[in-house]
């Protein structure tokens, strides 16, 4: 474990202090990040989240290529990068120099984790892998993430989120069913975001603590404490596929797609609403969970629908034989409210239903700002910055500041923190690597 608090220096010479609160779980566990984009740093984020030091490795000049996607700021950065980054140190090394590679070795050995998202075999050919560095640092825990694993026919495979969620199955469960067959009707429907890099991400920052845990056991039993974490986006998705696999050994059955419904939960689905008076042409809609025995009946009793209580539709499976008859009584009833109405009302009788939000309404929600969900994280500059809105740390742990500490750094921010402070290079040397391009300048 390796205890450290001091102040940052950027670049242009100004410091500005890194303290990490000891209270929080991860304290003292520094992590060096060489990962990009979102699956490794998603990982990385976590960790840092909960007191780990991060150092970021990026490519010179560029950086990580998240910096500049989707929208960007006045900066040019994109406010994404300023939230995944977060409680990061910003470290340029070029990792396709040899003395790159040096220097991000020597990183790894002071290090308690690694995380990396390369295709397989990419850090084994720069002489990364655990094979030359645990040797070095036997503590060290390597946490990989990849498309399809380490291992396996598919490897070698390059792996993006959007491809292994349709090869974990994922998208096909995911859009409109053909009334005949129950299979896709046209194209799968995908979530608007890298739903697959952020469910690896969890998982591999669900390992590395374990690897953590296990450490300790490991040492004590007089056997090398570090390991490997083998994460992959297609696994990880298939983690999330609940009962599809159980199922189609014991039952033959192929889950489709359900469209806005949960296949065999009823009732549960997005239903219409009036539109709100403030905006008449805007389609609205209320999602309504009331899928056990009690609240379903609760359900009933307020749209007026008793008919559709008793013996013949007491339990789930009962209600499944009868779904289009429940959600047809359903949805003629939301039809005639809105959907504030339509809370308002089920709310009353303890019936779970929620409006579809969007970013601006959850960011202006009571209950976020009450929970304290989102955080306004200043942007230091010299003109003094801006603040960026993005969601705080979850779970919250009790007696832990998980607050974040300070927002994704500037390229390169921390490179003579890390390299001299740490790495002990001299100013002479140091200067030399960034006139030949190693470290960013």
């Amino acid at each position: 474990m390796h205890v450290r608090s001091y102040a940052s220096q950027n670049n242009g010479g100004s410091v500005s202090p890194k303290v990490t609160p000891q209270n929080l779980p991860l304290a003292g566990i520094r992590v060096l990040e060489v990962g990009q984009v979102i699956a490794g740093p998603f990982c990385g984020q976590l960790l840092g989240h909960y007191g780990a030091e991060v150092i970021k490795v990026e490519p010179p000049e560029v950086g990580d290529p998240l910096r500049v996607w989707r929208e960007r700021d006045l900066d040019g950065v994109s406010p994404w990068w300023r939230s995944i980054a977060r409680n990061k140190k910003s470290v340029t090394i070029d990792m396709r120099k040899e003395e790159g590679r040096r220097l991000v070795k020597q990183l790894a050995i002071k290090s308690d984790v690694m995380i990396e998202n390369f295709k397989p075999g990419t850090l084994e050919k720069w002489n990364l892998g655990p094979t030359d560095i645990h040797p070095l640092n036997p503590s060290l825990i390597f946490t990989r993430v990849s498309g399809y694993g380490q291992t396996g026919p598919w490897s070698s495979r390059p792996g993006y989120a959007s491809v292994c969620e349709a090869e974990s199955g994922f998208r096909y469960i995911n859009g409109t069913p053909d009334p005949d067959t129950g299979a896709l009707l046209g194209p799968p429907i995908r979530p608007n975001l890298s739903l697959g890099d952020s469910v690896a991400g969890l998982h591999a920052a669900f390992g590395t603590v374990l690897a953590l845990l296990a450490r300790k056991s490991r040492e004590v039993q007089g056997q090398p404490g570090g390991q490997t974490v083998d994460v992959s986006i297609f696994e990880s998705m298939i983690n999330l596929m609940e009962g599809i696999i159980p199922e189609y050994d014991r039952k033959d059955k192929i889950r489709g797609p359900s469209g806005s419904s949960l296949t065999g939960i009823v009732p549960t689905n997005a239903y219409p609403c009036k539109p709100a008076p403030e905006a008449p042409t805007v389609p609205a809609y209320i999602v309504i969970g009331a899928n056990s025995d009690s609240i379903y009946s609760r359900l009933m009793t307020a749209i007026e629908r008793t008919d559709l209580i008793g013996p013949a539709y007491a339990q789930n499976h009962h209600r499944v034989e009868r779904q289009a008859e429940i959600e047809d009584a359903i949805s003629a009833w939301t039809r005639e409210r809105t959907a504030e109405e339509v809370e308002e009302v089920l709310r009353a009788v303890s019936v779970p239903a929620g409006r579809v939000l969007n970013v601006k309404d959850i960011v202006e929600s009571e209950h976020a700002q009450a929970r304290g969900l989102v955080e306004d994280v200043p942007v230091p500059k010299p003109d003094g910055g801006w603040s960026v809105k993005m969601s705080r740390a979850v779970p919250m742990l009790e007696g832990c500041d998980t607050k974040t500490r300070w927002a994704g750094p500037e390229l390169g921010e921390h490179n003579r923190e890390v390299l001299i402070g740490e790495l002990g290079l001299s100013e002479e040397e140091f200067g030399r690597l960034q006139q030949e391009g190693v470290v960013g300048k």
